[in-house]
């Protein structure tokens, strides 16, 4: 069975993608996504803020000592006490990574919102041997006087700078929330984005009726959330040129990961399945995936790719309000019709 397939125009021989998490943090856990045969690996993202506080570590460090006698050599600072996660520690644990794991490509993670700084960084990341650099522009618009262009232009200013500072393939992870899904992918490819992660899942905080606190509320995703992602991944498919589909939220078995495929993309990666089960719980997505291709009767990821995809000669708009449509028509036949009878 040929489950190869390319991403950010790298081989990988499956296309099954250990993504972001506590899983892909240490090496014996990456090691053992590996031998479970995932074909590549994204890094826990380095947060903006995490790189400013090293920044701001750093410059008190030299702030504390610019007035110390020039010929006192043996009074120099030392490096800064950066807390794990920080820039130094994030590419030290990227090289172990690229010399631990032959096998597959390893993609380094940038998590931010703002403009500037990402290209020094994104270069570091190429230098320690990341294969690509995964974008993830985390930007919850609060200001009511934030317009949506202002939003989108934000993500346009951090593609380009960070494309144009690297020579490895950049893949955009995207929020499902803009006014204009598919045009936004477009733009974002136009810039020279090699690959769209769909989609960037959101995590709310909630509200503690007997605390009377707004806490924290981590989740790990559900099936029933990949369907959003499969949507515009089956209208993206064909109308993005090169760019790569990566499909991610909602894998929990290999019917996911078929269906993403079907609907186009490229690779499927996950991070709760994994959480839930254990790095080696990959195994299990591949060969039930394989076993579902054959008992489909499709000899090769090829076959299979985009096969339920929209299209890029259907009009999206007019197949999306159908598939809206048959979805009450069938609601309504399974629950019955709830609307006021005259």
């Amino acid at each position: 069975m040929d489950l190869t397939t390319t991403y950010l125009g790298l081989p990988l021989r499956s296309p099954v993608v250990a993504s972001a998490s506590p899983v892909t943090a240490r090496l014996d856990t990456l090691r053992a996504a590996v031998d479970a045969g995932v074909g590549a690996v994204v890094l826990p993202s380095l947060f903006e803020e995490q790189v400013r506080q090293e920044e701001l570590r750093d410059l008190a460090i030299t702030e504390a000592h610019e007035h110390a006698f020039s010929e006192a050599t043996t009074y120099l600072p030392g490096g800064p006490d950066v807390d794990f996660g920080g820039t130094t520690p994030y590419l030290r644990q990227l090289e172990n990574a690229v010399r631990a794991l032959p096998e597959v490509p390893v993609i380094a993670s940038l998590n931010g919102s703002t403009p500037g700084g990402w290209t020094g960084i994104a270069r570091s990341m190429e230098t320690a041997g990341a294969a690509a650099v995964e974008l993830n522009v985390y930007a919850v618009p609060g200001r009511a006087s934030l317009t949506g262009a202002e939003v989108e232009e934000r993500h346009l200013d951090i593609v380009r700078d960070v494309v144009a500072s690297v020579s490895v393939p950049v893949a955009v992870k995207l929020s499902p929330f803009f006014s204009s899904t598919a045009a936004m992918a477009q733009a974002i490819a136009s810039e020279g984005a090699a690959g769209l992660v769909l989609f960037n899942r959101f995590v709310q905080p909630d509200v503690d009726t007997e605390t009377l606190t707004v806490e924290p509320a981590p989740t790990l995703s559900t099936t029933e959330e990949g369907r959003l992602a499969r949507t515009w991944i089956a209208l993206l498919h064909g109308r993005l040129g090169t760019c790569s589909l990566a499909a991610t939220t909602g894998v929990e078995d290999a019917s996911d990961v078929a269906a993403y495929l079907l609907a186009g993309a490229d690779v499927v990666m996950t991070a709760s399945a994994l959480l839930r089960h254990g790095p080696e719980y990959a195994a299990d997505l591949i060969s039930g995936l394989e076993a579902w291709m054959d008992r489909k009767g499709f000899a090769s990821l090829a076959s299979v790719r985009g096969a339920l995809a929209v299209g890029p000669e259907a009009d999206g708009d007019r197949v999306e309000r159908a598939g809206y449509v048959a979805a009450l028509t069938k609601a309504r036949s399974v629950y019955g019709d709830l609307a006021p009878r005259p």
